[in-house]
């Protein structure tokens, strides 16, 4: 049977369906047709307005949204919290505007109980139109969580950094000593992936997903990102308490126990796992971090046992993920591919960005996976690139299609071409990316680099990440000190 909306005349129009109810109500006449759906029409003349709410309940009984006055007001009340709440954020550096928007999107997709960030709030958005790489996005991963809690710190929202930090190590501790790729705003760690056939997808973008297969791979930078979080909040001055700081211990006899082995890497694709360099980069990040947590007293452990494993995986990662041939680290060790998370050897510290192999690298992934075409900006055009990056491109993913450029990437190549030292180009890089936001600053996924439309789920936190770090990167670099110094013991140079 399908559900189908029910005049309930003073309560509004209602659809029922077991126990979830939707409810509308409307200042403007609705009609019900045979077509299914409401229909309602009202002339407006200018300062005229007329409100509409909508709620969704499940297992509770419905609320209904008054209408009238009582409207405004909520949503006076509502701007007057938001304003208030962004006037927490100390950043003071170049393009504020674009940052406080993302810093807005963020706590937007905040889920205030817990503190969690979901990667984004809508499922099955295609990343090629009519295409099948159409995933379900609205849950947390933990690849997220060094950089999510840099941005919200370097901001100035401590609280939501530090929220997202605790949900994070909370969450894990149903797995612990082992870490999924994602878990569910609740802590769940059981999301199958499942698709909805009786629904025709975006621009009919089948098959339309829910859930996450990616829940059963193996992502051992996750290990790397966690461990990181927790050392940047004991950098801005934070304590552990003795269950932390033993849930962190475990973490890292994890790493030594299974860095090497393969896994599928931080793109998620479906071909099997490989020895990802990025990977191993981030077990070795997490090992140096708990060395300097053990140096520090935070944590009460041997340090000498985590520094040998840290030195081995730096040993393996010279010898096998990097090409002499190219002068670049490589995606897979002891192949010849690239991929856009290279760059992030030195925004995590583990290379020094103005090294040789750092400086090939960064050429070398601009030349393979740059995407120069259909730039939506003249003067871009004229400049023949866009400052977009594929994620990659000479590997098979183990899926049909093709994707477009990844939102995010072109922020890492910002923060890595400034702290390469040219940071002229990298903010001329940084303006061309900012003008593929839409009409209020929002960013997708992905963009297509043919006419610079959004693609994939959207908006997409992990891109306004990128953003928030790009530019405050950008802003210490050219000596306007954003909102305050980022604290840390590697410099940004990959000096540590």
């Amino acid at each position: 049977m399908v559900p189908r909306l029910i005049d309930r005349h003073e309560f509004g129009l209602v659809c029922e369906h077991r126990a979830q109810v939707i409810a509308l109500r409307s200042e403007i006449p609705l009609v019900l047709g045979e077509e299914p759906g409401a229909r309602g029409r009202a002339r407006l003349q200018a300062g005229d307005a007329r409100t509409l709410s909508v709620t969704y309940d499940r297992w509770l009984p419905v609320v209904l949204l008054p209408l009238g006055g009582t409207a405004g007001e909520r949503t006076a009340q509502s701007l007057a919290w938001w304003e208030g709440w962004m006037r927490g954020c100390r950043y003071c550096g170049p393009y504020a505007r674009m940052v406080r928007r993302s810093a807005i999107t963020l706590k937007l997709m905040t889920y205030a109980p817990s503190g969690a960030v979901i990667a984004a709030p809508t499922a099955s958005l295609p990343e090629q139109i009519g295409g099948v790489r159409n995933w379900d996005y609205r849950y947390c991963w933990l690849r997220d969580a060094s950089l999510t809690l840099r941005a919200f710190d370097d901001l100035g929202f401590t609280v939501e950094g530090e929220a997202f930090l605790s949900w994070v190590l909370h969450a894990t501790r149903l797995t612990w000593p082992e870490l999924q790729v994602l878990y569910d705003v609740y802590g769940e760690a059981r999301i199958p992936e499942s698709t909805l056939d009786h629904l025709e997808g975006y621009a009919r973008s089948v098959p339309v997903r829910v859930g996450n297969a990616a829940i059963d791979q193996l992502q051992l930078d996750a290990y790397g990102e966690v461990i990181d979080a927790a050392w940047r909040y004991c950098e801005r001055g934070g304590r552990l308490d003795r269950t932390t700081a033993r849930t962190l211990v475990g973490l890292g006899d994890t790493v030594i126990r299974r860095w090497h082995e393969p896994d599928e890497g931080i793109w998620e694709p479906r071909r099997g796992r490989q020895h990802h360099t990025h990977s191993k980069a981030l077990c070795w990040v997490g090992l140096d971090r708990l060395v300097r947590l053990c140096e520090r007293r935070h944590v009460q452990a041997e340090a000498a046992r985590f520094a040998r494993a840290r030195d081995a995986i730096r040993e393996a990662i010279e010898a096998h993920g990097y090409s002499a041939r190219l002068g670049s680290y490589v995606s897979v060790f002891g192949r010849e591919t690239l991929d856009a998370s290279l760059l992030l050897l030195s925004l995590m510290g583990y290379a020094d960005p103005q090294s040789p192999r750092m400086r090939g690298t960064l050429a070398r992934v601009r030349e393979r996976l740059g995407a120069n075409a259909g730039v939506p900006n003249a003067h871009a055009c004229a400049l023949g690139w866009s400052g977009l990056l594929y994620r990659y491109l000479d590997e098979d993913d183990g899926l049909p299609g093709c994707e477009g450029a990844f939102g995010i990437c072109g922020f890492w190549g910002v923060e890595a071409r400034a702290l390469e030292g040219d940071v002229a180009a990298a903010r001329s890089d940084f303006e061309r990316l900012l003008s593929f936001g839409n009409d209020v600053g929002l960013f997708a996924e992905e963009i297509d680099p043919e006419d610079g439309a959004a693609i994939g789920n959207f908006p997409q936190a992990f891109t306004h990440v990128g953003l928030i770090n790009a530019a405050v990167t950008l802003a210490r670099l050219q000596g306007e000190r954003p909102a305050h110094t980022p604290v840390s013991a590697v410099d940004r140079r990959g000096h540590v």
